[in-house]
């Protein structure tokens, strides 16, 4: 199978002072392995321009290699491998599989060159292997959904003669960064729902509504419930987005991942109930692709979250150097966006929406 590779050897000379506090002559001749989980995705692509624009800037040669699918999860361990045998300052790496990387990750802990993990990261890995991870907070993410959300249904709650329900889709309650996203999400909009007087009431999977922080009560003003179908299906998705919709005391879904929006622009396809008119149903999405950047773009959900894949490239350039020079690094959350028809266009987020 044909391996994508891509070397760029970067010299540029930076002009000031980096976000470090360093010149770029500090890092000067550094060389970085980068092992993605693939590369012919634009989500990796975009990676890939935030790490060049970095490398150009500390001067620095960067190789970044990908399997063409995430399930190749030999051709990305014979990557690493070949990374290793390379002998670079420091290597970050996105695995497909901790398990399938663990002897590699000793040969590299073995040969002294510093991990950094981005996107899921390297979860499991052994203590000692990871010096930092750059990857999404996903807990805030869903929180900063909450926020963006929240400013369109509080007169709805508030003009409300009786309870209104808010439902979260979640792809399942096992994936950490699914579960945080729907945690950040209740917890969030919960606390703005009682500091402007209201009351919550959690209801659905349990995973959800234990782990949650926000306060509850059985009289509620509104109720926040948790779906997650029996198996990861977009059919089973969308059937869950439709009992959702045809709960008379709906007002707005929330899909947390690409998965669970994807499956309410399907849920809603017959229905028709999502949208941002008067007495449709709000509807918020996380992550871009086609569909949903068409479902922002034309009205049937009043928004979404995008990860900045761009800014995790230039991070991890940033942090694998720094271990490489051997300084201290720490785990560095690499942002979210919040994206709607009126900005989806502006070039900072645009360069973050993938297909």
């Amino acid at each position: 199978m044909t391996k994508k590779v891509l070397s760029v050897a970067l010299c540029a000379a930076m002009v000031g002072s980096l976000a470090v506090g360093v010149s770029a002559a500090d890092y000067s001749g550094t060389k970085i392995e980068i092992v993605s989980k693939g590369f012919q995705h634009q989500y990796w692509q975009a990676v890939l321009k935030g790490a060049e624009e970095k490398a150009a800037e500390l001067g620095v040669e960067i190789n970044f290699v990908g399997p063409n699918s995430e399930s190749d999860y030999a051709d990305q361990v014979q990557m690493l491998e070949s990374a290793i045998n390379s002998e670079p300052g420091a290597i970050a790496l996105a695995a497909l599989s901790t398990d399938t990387c663990l002897d590699a990750i000793q040969k590299a802990m073995d040969a002294g060159i510093p991990i950094i993990g981005f996107d899921s990261g390297v979860p499991g890995a052994p203590e000692g292997a990871i010096f930092a991870n750059a990857s999404t907070n996903n807990y805030n993410a869903g929180a900063l959904a909450a926020e963006e959300t929240y400013k369109v249904l509080k007169d709805r709650i508030a003009a409300a003669e009786g309870s209104v329900r808010i439902g979260i889709l979640a792809q399942d309650s096992v994936s950490e960064s699914v579960v945080q996203r729907g945690l950040g999400f209740i917890d969030k909009i919960g606390e703005l729902i009682i500091a402007d007087g209201g009351s919550v009431k959690l209801e659905g999977n349990d995973k959800y509504v234990n782990d949650a922080t926000v306060e509850t009560s059985d009289d509620a003003t509104v109720v926040i419930e948790t779906l997650v179908p029996s198996q990861v299906t977009s059919e089973l998705s969308a059937i869950d987005c439709q009992t959702l919709l045809n709960k008379e005391d709906i007002i707005c879904i929330y899909g947390s991942n690409q998965h669970s929006a994807e499956a309410m622009v399907t849920g809603n396809e017959n229905l028709m109930k999502l949208g941002t008119g008067e007495g449709q149903v709000i509807g918020v999405g996380f992550d871009s692709g086609a569909v949903i950047k068409a479902a922002v773009a034309d009205g049937t959900f009043l928004g979404a979250i995008t990860q900045a894949p761009v800014a995790m490239g230039a991070t991890v350039v940033e942090l694998a150097c720094k271990a490489a020079a051997g300084e201290e690094v720490a785990d560095v959350d690499t942002g979210c966006q919040w994206y709607t028809v009126d900005n989806m266009e502006d070039p900072e987020i645009a360069q973050n929406l993938y297909d």
